[in-house]
């Protein structure tokens, strides 16, 4: 007899389950494989992991939306941010600039470099520290940098600051369903194996092939194992021939 195997991916699960849901519900009450707690438990729960599914499906391909729209988001916020310092630099080596008065902005007055933006966090960090520098440096008298100037850094600052929050949430939200969803994986295989172990149980006395085309019909998936025969028809064929032959066999001493 081939071995079974638990499906392993979510639209799988959803299939054995829908599939004894519907077989049982066809069946007349002497033909039931399942019992009625078991039926009804399934039918329950394919409802609310059908559910689960649809809203991870929706959050997952928002996440994907919003992913391409995100990137583009940092990438605005991390060039004008850069081009913005790298101005300032150039005014400070210019003269138009004084350097200790990059110690403003929190950078190094020996230094006329870049920081590193390669994270978000670098980008919320040295982002808030260069607007409010700009700011302080030009409330005391400096002339303002333009090209760009700050009001338009700020703007592609704060854009990525509020879409910043809300990548976040919309993470946390994903995680939260990923989670939830985990929980739905672990009882949809304890309910799938319950459901197996009936079947199998109910057709447990016919024979072989037979015993394996029932337990299809509710979603059963079988495999063989390297080298096994397939069973067929003619597998039971030839048990019905041995029995046969057994019961004419006289009782020796």
């Amino acid at each position: 007899m081939p071995y079974r195997r638990l499906p392993n991916t979510d639209q799988a699960r959803l299939y054995a389950i829908e599939t004894a849901v519907k077989r049982a519900a066809e069946a007349d009450y002497n033909n039931q494989a399942l019992s009625y707690k078991t039926l009804t438990m399934a039918q329950r729960f394919l409802l609310q992991f059908e559910t689960m599914l649809t809203r991870y499906r929706d959050n997952y391909k928002s996440k994907v939306n919003a992913n391409k729209e995100y990137r583009h988001i940092v990438a605005n916020a991390r060039m004008y941010l850069s081009h913005f310092i790298q101005v300032l630099n150039l005014a400070i080596i210019r003269g138009e600039v004084k350097p200790e008065q990059v110690e403003l902005y929190g950078l190094d007055k020996d230094a006329r470099i870049v920081p590193d933006l390669s994270s978000e966090e670098d980008i919320l960090l040295w982002g808030q520290r260069i607007i409010d520098g700009e700011k302080q440096r030009t409330a005391m008298g400096g002339f303002a940098i333009y090209n760009p100037p700050i009001a338009k850094v700020q703007v592609y600052y704060d854009i990525f600051k509020e879409h910043q929050m809300n990548h976040t949430l919309h993470k946390q939200t994903i995680n939260r369903v990923h989670g939830d969803l985990g929980e739905y994986r672990k009882e949809a295989d304890e309910l799938i194996l319950q459901i197996w172990n009936e079947v199998e149980e109910r057709y447990k006395d016919k024979l072989p092939y037979e015993r394996m085309c029932l337990c299809k019909e509710y979603g059963l998936i079988y495999y063989y194992r390297k080298g096994e025969k397939e069973l067929n028809e003619a597998t039971d064929a030839e048990i019905r021939y041995q029995r046969a032959k057994e019961q004419t066999i006289p009782w020796e001493n």
